[in-house]
């Protein structure tokens, strides 16, 4: 039989288990929203050191143009080729034909067999 000292027992017990479940967990969440809050300061004093105002200077555009590496003749030639090279392995590609579902009648078949079979094994074990 239950008395109270045993109920109250396991009520002390399971608050006691809870309470140190959850105050586990709460420090576990502080220790992170530190490590969350350490990181953030460390990257935004890092921001600043590297991205130091410069001392206004006059501004003085330069334009300088870039020569192309390749040559826009070579350029288009090569575009061509690799264009040419695609359009001749899609021409070489077969469209997939489409399957037909198979009939109904194979699964069916298929299920009626195995019942056969389940009641095949019950009947030589006795107990049909």
């Amino acid at each position: 039989m239950v008395t109270w000292e045993f109920f109250l027992e396991g009520l002390y017990i399971t608050i006691l288990g809870v309470t140190v479940v959850f105050l586990v967990l709460s420090i576990l969440a502080l220790a992170m929203y530190g490590i969350g809050y350490l990181e953030r300061a460390l990257i935004e004093r890092a921001k600043p050191a590297e991205a130091a105002p410069k001392p206004k200077e006059e501004k003085v555009e330069v334009k300088v143009e870039e020569k192309p590496s390749i040559e826009p003749k070579k350029l288009a030639v090569i575009t061509a080729a690799i264009l040419a090279y695609i359009a001749e392995k899609n021409a070489q590609l077969r469209p997939l034909p489409f399957k037909k579902k198979p009939s109904d009648a194979w699964r069916l078949y298929g299920i009626q067999s195995q019942l056969e079979e389940v009641e095949n094994f019950n009947y030589e074990m006795g107990a049909w």
